[in-house]
């Protein structure tokens, strides 16, 4: 049996057993988190910066706990999808990049490949501080140190918890809104490569930032890759994932391999020659990749992968492979049906 039914998963943060105290006026929210993300374009201050993760919280969670009614994702802009270039994806520029021409390649090949979405000096950029993050929160987690620019790590409202750290460590990453100023700089990126908006026009509504689904990625070579399908332990959600790349990646350094397909479920999982509950077995993969195949695009600094929670892949890696890649991984969610076993923080 390739697919299995959906049912809703508790790893991934822990469940919110009430609402927190809302906040009165959600617009008056959102607005002051623009002004002061304007403030910080033109004087960064590491206080501002933190304050922004707090008050995105707040907001984020003001919506959740908002009715916006029923909600449908935007008709696909099928006759703007080429043809598939053999094994290969269609590759698009960050201005031809909108929510009709990016629901219809989800719907089509399971994802929407981005050139350019950033300079590779910008992305190269992002990636040294990315290792500077990883040095201040092994200082801070180690008791050598203390929590400093760029790292301070986000403790959200009760009874909302973060607990994922551990694993997200020993997996290469680091918790995104634990970087005040990565934060900052991953979400003014993505709004000025009109990314939020597209995102926002494909949910249909402002997009929401799990906390805990929201990584800087260090990924090394010896690290093995295992399929997966993220909707597998988030539950029926609206997401988007925004991955991007900071560094060459398929080749020289871990990347992605992708079925380039859209599935209408979840793959079976725990199958022979997996180890964790929600892994998708190889031989389970190749089957979803039916004639399309088990793809490996080469990816340069500045590219982004967009994607949904039903998209099977994993990390391609390889020991022999002489370099880490760097990456972030940023999952947005609309506010309707936003699962509860996340964060939220309003993007």
């Amino acid at each position: 049996m390739l697919f299995r039914s959906r049912r809703r998963r508790t790893q991934g943060g822990a469940a919110v057993a009430e609402p927190p105290p809302p906040v009165e006026d959600v617009e008056a929210a959102l607005a002051e988190i623009d002004q002061l993300a304007a403030e910080n374009r033109e004087r960064p201050d590491p206080e501002r910066e933190r304050r922004l993760v707090t008050l995105r919280h707040r907001a984020g969670v003001a919506l959740v706990n908002r009715d916006t009614g029923e909600l449908r994702y935007p008709e696909p802009a099928t006759g703007q999808l080429p043809g598939r270039n053999g094994s290969g994806l269609p590759e698009f520029r960050p201005e031809q990049v909108t929510p009709e021409l990016l629901r219809a390649a989800i719907l089509r090949d399971g994802c929407l490949l981005v050139r350019g979405v950033i300079d590779r000096e910008q992305a190269l950029g992002l990636a040294g501080k990315i290792d500077r993050t990883f040095a201040e929160r092994d200082a801070c987690v180690d008791g050598d140190g203390e929590a400093g620019d760029l790292y301070s790590e986000f403790e959200p409202d009760p009874p909302y918890t973060v607990a994922e750290r551990p694993w997200i460590k020993e997996g290469g990453g680091v918790l995104a809104a634990d970087s005040p100023e990565m934060f900052f700089d991953m979400l003014e990126t993505f709004e000025r490569a009109g990314l939020l908006e597209v995102v926002g026009g494909y949910l249909g509504e402002r997009p929401l930032i799990s906390a805990n689904k929201c990584t800087l990625r260090k990924a090394t070579p010896d690290v093995p890759g295992a399929w997966h399908q993220d909707g597998a332990f988030m539950g029926d959600v609206r997401a988007m994932n925004i991955w991007l790349s900071l560094s060459r990646c398929g080749d020289e350094s871990p990347g992605l391999d992708l079925v380039p397909r859209r599935l209408d479920d979840l793959v079976q999982t725990g199958t022979e020659g997996t180890v964790l509950d929600y892994q998708v077995s190889q031989a389970m993969a190749e089957e979803a990749a039916g004639e399309h195949g088990i793809i490996r695009p080469i990816f340069e600094p500045g590219d982004v992968l967009l994607f949904d929670d039903l998209f099977l892949h994993q990390t391609g890696s390889d020991p022999s492979m002489p370099k880490p890649r760097y990456a972030v991984e940023s999952w947005f969610f609309g506010s309707t049906g936003f699962t509860h076993n996340y964060v939220p923080l309003v993007a």
